[in-house]
Protein backbone atom coordinates (compact mmCIF):
# COMPACT_ATOMS: atom_id res chain seq x y z
CA UNK A 1 0.00 0.00 0.00
CA UNK A 2 1.26 3.45 -0.90
CA UNK A 3 -0.05 7.00 -0.66
CA UNK A 4 -0.06 7.24 -4.45
CA UNK A 5 -3.40 8.41 -5.81
CA UNK A 6 -5.21 6.08 -8.18
CA UNK A 7 -7.19 7.11 -11.21
CA UNK A 8 -10.65 5.64 -11.83
CA UNK A 9 -9.40 2.76 -14.00
CA UNK A 10 -6.62 1.75 -11.62
CA UNK A 11 -8.97 2.03 -8.67
CA UNK A 12 -11.53 -0.23 -10.35
CA UNK A 13 -8.81 -2.76 -11.17
CA UNK A 14 -7.51 -2.74 -7.62
CA UNK A 15 -10.99 -3.12 -6.11
CA UNK A 16 -11.72 -5.97 -8.54
CA UNK A 17 -8.49 -7.66 -7.45
CA UNK A 18 -9.70 -7.50 -3.85
CA UNK A 19 -13.04 -9.05 -4.83
CA UNK A 20 -15.08 -5.87 -4.82
CA UNK A 21 -15.98 -5.77 -8.49
CA UNK A 22 -19.63 -4.86 -9.06
CA UNK A 23 -19.68 -6.44 -12.52
CA UNK A 24 -20.08 -10.24 -12.41
CA UNK A 25 -17.62 -12.24 -14.49
CA UNK A 26 -19.45 -15.55 -14.21
CA UNK A 27 -22.80 -16.99 -13.16
CA UNK A 28 -23.36 -20.42 -11.62
CA UNK A 29 -26.61 -22.07 -12.73
CA UNK A 30 -27.97 -25.07 -10.82
CA UNK A 31 -30.80 -26.81 -12.76
CA UNK A 32 -33.25 -28.99 -10.85
CA UNK A 33 -32.73 -31.99 -13.12
CA UNK A 34 -31.05 -33.11 -16.34
CA UNK A 35 -34.02 -32.05 -18.48
CA UNK A 36 -33.77 -28.48 -17.18
CA UNK A 37 -30.01 -28.57 -17.76
CA UNK A 38 -30.55 -29.51 -21.40
CA UNK A 39 -33.07 -26.68 -21.77
CA UNK A 40 -30.54 -24.18 -20.39
CA UNK A 41 -27.83 -25.46 -22.74
CA UNK A 42 -30.17 -25.30 -25.73
CA UNK A 43 -31.15 -21.75 -24.79
CA UNK A 44 -27.51 -20.67 -24.58
CA UNK A 45 -26.71 -22.35 -27.90
CA UNK A 46 -29.65 -20.57 -29.56
CA UNK A 47 -28.50 -17.27 -28.07
CA UNK A 48 -24.96 -17.74 -29.38
CA UNK A 49 -26.11 -18.37 -32.95
CA UNK A 50 -25.08 -15.49 -35.21
CA UNK A 51 -23.21 -13.70 -32.44
CA UNK A 52 -19.63 -12.55 -32.72
CA UNK A 53 -16.98 -14.14 -30.53
CA UNK A 54 -17.04 -11.14 -28.19
CA UNK A 55 -20.80 -11.33 -27.68
CA UNK A 56 -21.07 -15.10 -27.25
CA UNK A 57 -21.69 -16.59 -23.83
CA UNK A 58 -18.94 -19.02 -22.90
CA UNK A 59 -20.21 -21.76 -20.62
CA UNK A 60 -18.94 -24.97 -19.06
CA UNK A 61 -21.20 -27.97 -18.53
CA UNK A 62 -19.71 -29.43 -15.36
CA UNK A 63 -22.45 -32.06 -15.07
CA UNK A 64 -21.86 -33.14 -18.66
CA UNK A 65 -18.12 -33.34 -18.05
CA UNK A 66 -18.64 -35.48 -14.97
CA UNK A 67 -21.08 -37.66 -16.91
CA UNK A 68 -18.51 -38.21 -19.66
CA UNK A 69 -15.82 -39.06 -17.12
CA UNK A 70 -18.15 -41.46 -15.35
CA UNK A 71 -19.19 -42.99 -18.67
CA UNK A 72 -15.55 -43.52 -19.63
CA UNK A 73 -14.87 -45.16 -16.29
CA UNK A 74 -17.91 -47.40 -16.67
CA UNK A 75 -16.80 -48.37 -20.19
CA UNK A 76 -13.37 -49.33 -18.87
CA UNK A 77 -14.96 -51.41 -16.11
CA UNK A 78 -17.25 -53.03 -18.70
CA UNK A 79 -14.28 -54.00 -20.90
CA UNK A 80 -12.52 -55.55 -17.92
CA UNK A 81 -15.65 -57.50 -16.96
CA UNK A 82 -16.11 -58.67 -20.56
CA UNK A 83 -12.51 -59.90 -20.58
CA UNK A 84 -13.07 -61.82 -17.35
CA UNK A 85 -16.33 -63.20 -18.77
CA UNK A 86 -14.52 -64.41 -21.88
CA UNK A 87 -11.87 -66.12 -19.78
CA UNK A 88 -14.54 -67.76 -17.62
CA UNK A 89 -16.40 -68.98 -20.73
CA UNK A 90 -13.27 -70.62 -22.13
CA UNK A 91 -12.53 -72.16 -18.74
CA UNK A 92 -16.09 -73.44 -18.41
CA UNK A 93 -15.93 -75.05 -21.86
CA UNK A 94 -12.72 -76.83 -20.91
CA UNK A 95 -14.24 -78.02 -17.63
CA UNK A 96 -17.38 -79.24 -19.39
CA UNK A 97 -15.22 -81.19 -21.85
CA UNK A 98 -13.34 -82.79 -18.95
CA UNK A 99 -16.58 -83.66 -17.11
CA UNK A 100 -18.13 -85.16 -20.24
CA UNK A 101 -14.97 -87.12 -21.00
CA UNK A 102 -14.95 -88.47 -17.43
CA UNK A 103 -18.59 -89.46 -17.86
CA UNK A 104 -17.70 -91.29 -21.08
CA UNK A 105 -14.94 -93.25 -19.34
CA UNK A 106 -17.19 -94.17 -16.41
CA UNK A 107 -20.01 -95.31 -18.72
CA UNK A 108 -17.95 -97.29 -21.20
CA UNK A 109 -19.84 -100.52 -20.48
CA UNK A 110 -23.16 -98.70 -20.87
CA UNK A 111 -21.99 -97.48 -24.28
CA UNK A 112 -21.11 -101.06 -25.20
CA UNK A 113 -24.58 -102.26 -24.17
CA UNK A 114 -26.24 -99.55 -26.26
CA UNK A 115 -24.15 -100.50 -29.28
CA UNK A 116 -24.91 -104.20 -28.74
CA UNK A 117 -28.61 -103.31 -28.79
CA UNK A 118 -28.18 -101.66 -32.17
CA UNK A 119 -27.45 -98.04 -31.28
CA UNK A 120 -25.60 -96.17 -34.02
CA UNK A 121 -22.70 -93.77 -33.56
CA UNK A 122 -24.95 -90.74 -33.97
CA UNK A 123 -27.34 -92.21 -31.37
CA UNK A 124 -24.52 -92.41 -28.81
CA UNK A 125 -23.47 -88.87 -29.71
CA UNK A 126 -27.02 -87.63 -29.26
CA UNK A 127 -27.23 -89.17 -25.78
CA UNK A 128 -24.25 -87.18 -24.52
CA UNK A 129 -25.23 -84.07 -26.49
CA UNK A 130 -28.65 -84.19 -24.84
CA UNK A 131 -27.05 -84.42 -21.40
CA UNK A 132 -24.81 -81.41 -22.07
CA UNK A 133 -27.80 -79.51 -23.50
CA UNK A 134 -29.80 -80.11 -20.31
CA UNK A 135 -26.76 -79.08 -18.28
CA UNK A 136 -26.40 -75.85 -20.27
CA UNK A 137 -30.08 -74.92 -19.95
CA UNK A 138 -30.10 -75.68 -16.22
CA UNK A 139 -26.93 -73.69 -15.55
CA UNK A 140 -28.22 -70.76 -17.63
CA UNK A 141 -31.52 -70.65 -15.74
CA UNK A 142 -29.70 -70.93 -12.41
CA UNK A 143 -27.37 -68.08 -13.37
CA UNK A 144 -30.28 -65.85 -14.39
CA UNK A 145 -32.10 -66.62 -11.14
CA UNK A 146 -29.02 -65.67 -9.11
CA UNK A 147 -28.56 -62.47 -11.14
CA UNK A 148 -32.23 -61.53 -10.68
CA UNK A 149 -32.05 -62.09 -6.92
CA UNK A 150 -28.85 -60.02 -6.78
CA UNK A 151 -30.64 -56.98 -8.24
CA UNK A 152 -32.64 -56.47 -5.04
CA UNK A 153 -29.73 -55.88 -2.61
CA UNK A 154 -27.82 -53.95 -5.30
CA UNK A 155 -30.75 -51.59 -5.89
CA UNK A 156 -31.21 -51.18 -2.15
CA UNK A 157 -27.55 -50.23 -1.65
CA UNK A 158 -27.51 -47.84 -4.61
CA UNK A 159 -30.76 -46.21 -3.50
CA UNK A 160 -29.32 -45.54 -0.05
CA UNK A 161 -26.22 -43.98 -1.64
CA UNK A 162 -27.65 -42.07 -4.62
CA UNK A 163 -31.48 -42.00 -4.21
CA UNK A 164 -31.73 -43.66 -7.63
CA UNK A 165 -34.32 -46.41 -7.97
CA UNK A 166 -34.11 -49.61 -10.01
CA UNK A 167 -30.58 -49.03 -11.32
CA UNK A 168 -29.87 -52.76 -11.66
CA UNK A 169 -32.41 -54.48 -13.89
CA UNK A 170 -32.45 -57.81 -15.71
CA UNK A 171 -33.67 -57.46 -19.28
CA UNK A 172 -35.77 -60.52 -20.28
CA UNK A 173 -34.26 -60.47 -23.78
CA UNK A 174 -30.74 -60.51 -22.33
CA UNK A 175 -31.75 -63.33 -20.00
CA UNK A 176 -33.00 -65.40 -22.95
CA UNK A 177 -29.79 -64.70 -24.87
CA UNK A 178 -27.73 -65.81 -21.87
CA UNK A 179 -29.62 -69.12 -21.69
CA UNK A 180 -29.09 -69.73 -25.42
CA UNK A 181 -25.38 -68.84 -25.24
CA UNK A 182 -24.91 -71.03 -22.16
CA UNK A 183 -26.58 -73.97 -23.90
CA UNK A 184 -24.55 -73.56 -27.10
CA UNK A 185 -21.23 -73.26 -25.27
CA UNK A 186 -22.03 -76.26 -23.10
CA UNK A 187 -22.90 -78.39 -26.11
CA UNK A 188 -19.75 -77.28 -27.92
CA UNK A 189 -17.66 -78.21 -24.91
CA UNK A 190 -19.23 -81.67 -24.63
CA UNK A 191 -19.52 -82.58 -28.31
CA UNK A 192 -15.93 -83.79 -28.80
CA UNK A 193 -16.09 -86.26 -25.86
CA UNK A 194 -19.48 -87.36 -27.19
CA UNK A 195 -17.93 -88.14 -30.59
CA UNK A 196 -15.16 -90.05 -28.82
CA UNK A 197 -17.80 -92.12 -27.02
CA UNK A 198 -19.54 -92.91 -30.30
CA UNK A 199 -16.32 -94.29 -31.80
CA UNK A 200 -15.75 -96.86 -29.04
CA UNK A 201 -15.82 -100.48 -30.17
CA UNK A 202 -18.78 -102.41 -28.71
CA UNK A 203 -16.78 -105.54 -27.81
CA UNK A 204 -14.04 -103.55 -26.08
CA UNK A 205 -16.62 -101.41 -24.28
CA UNK A 206 -18.47 -104.47 -22.95
CA UNK A 207 -15.24 -105.92 -21.52
CA UNK A 208 -14.42 -102.66 -19.72
CA UNK A 209 -14.56 -102.68 -15.94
Amino acid sequence: MTTEKLDASAKETFISYLGGDSLPSSIMIYPNNFEDKDKVLNYLDDYNKGKSEEDKIIYSDLAGTMTELTGGLMDAITYVLVAFAGISLVTSMIMISIITYTSVIERTKEIGVLKALGARKKDITRVFDAETCILGISSGILGILIAWLATFPINSILYSMTDLKNVAQLNPVHALILVVVSTILTMLGGHIPARMAAKKDAAIALRAE
